[in-house]
């Protein structure tokens, strides 16, 4: 049972939705635990050949939850807290990453934050030309930490950069264009059809040979998950709970500009 996503089989093609759509598909803890366990059932089970993941309502998905990080800076457990929220949401992106299953993400209307990194994690990227991204955790003050990695795996190291120190928005064309989408699509329609072709595609490869593919891809990355999670939680929760990042999450909570910003 979940309640923040929903998971529908169709055959040996599994397809998951983001399910807040009022949050606008926020990554809570709880639906990243949610994800966690059941991307964990999925990696085992040899009959789910593919998996889509897309977003129920208006967007994709918003980012993390940031208000709930809000609530917890001055609780005397805050640094133990953040860093393992920090931690999980950074397991979640590398286990979407090494599914032995090929992974589509349908995305449209907005995936910003840990939304667009969660979008990166994935095999297969169809996004819709409206679709607006943005890494905007250094304008609250803290650091795109536990996506970093997939960002730059997508988009290049100097990309990336340019994304990350301004914390500009784009539509769906500059993502194709970035490499962050591998195909951008017209609308909603075209974006379903997208998906029917990449996973009919994805169908008429082996399901071993692709598992295979994926385990041999991971074994160009320099540093292992386990390190670059542990270390990126730490740095988060640096900044979080730095005067920047109160500044940051008081401004996202009131709904105002931050004091740097002229």
């Amino acid at each position: 049972m979940t309640t923040t996503i929903e998971a529908k089989r169709d055959g040996d093609w599994l397809t998951i939705a983001l399910a807040r759509p009022d949050a606008r598909n926020a990554l809570s803890s709880e639906m990243v635990a949610e994800l966690l366990a059941l991307l964990d059932t999925t990696a085992e089970d040899a009959s789910i050949r593919g998996i889509t993941l897309r977003g129920q309502g208006r967007v994709f998905c918003a980012g993390g939850d940031l208000k709930g990080f809000g609530r917890s800076l001055d609780d005397p457990e805050a640094a133990a807290a953040i860093e393992a929220s920090s931690r999980a949401a950074g397991t979640l992106f590398h286990r979407v990453a090494t599914m032995p299953q090929t992974t589509i993400m349908a995305v449209h209307g907005a995936a910003m934050a840990g939304g667009m990194g969660l979008a990166c994690a994935g095999d297969l990227n169809i996004v819709t030309a409206d679709c607006r991204f943005a890494l905007t955790e250094t304008r609250l003050g803290i650091v795109p930490a536990q996506i970093a990695p997939f960002v730059v795996a997508r988009a290049g190291l100097p990309a990336a950069r340019r994304l990350m120190l301004t914390g500009a928005q784009f539509d769906g064309k500059a993502a194709f264009e970035l490499r962050i989408a591998d195909e951008v699509v017209a609308d909603t329609a075209a974006l379903d059809a997208t998906e029917a072709r990449l996973r009919a595609d994805v169908l008429a490869c082996a399901p071993g040979a692709n598992a295979a593919t994926k385990r041999l891809l991971q074994t160009l990355a320099p540093v292992d998950a386990e390190t670059f999670v542990n270390h990126a939680a730490t740095v988060f929760r640096e900044c979080l709970q730095s005067d920047e990042g109160r500044e940051g999450m008081a401004a996202f909570v009131g709904k105002r500009e931050p004091g740097w910003q002229p």
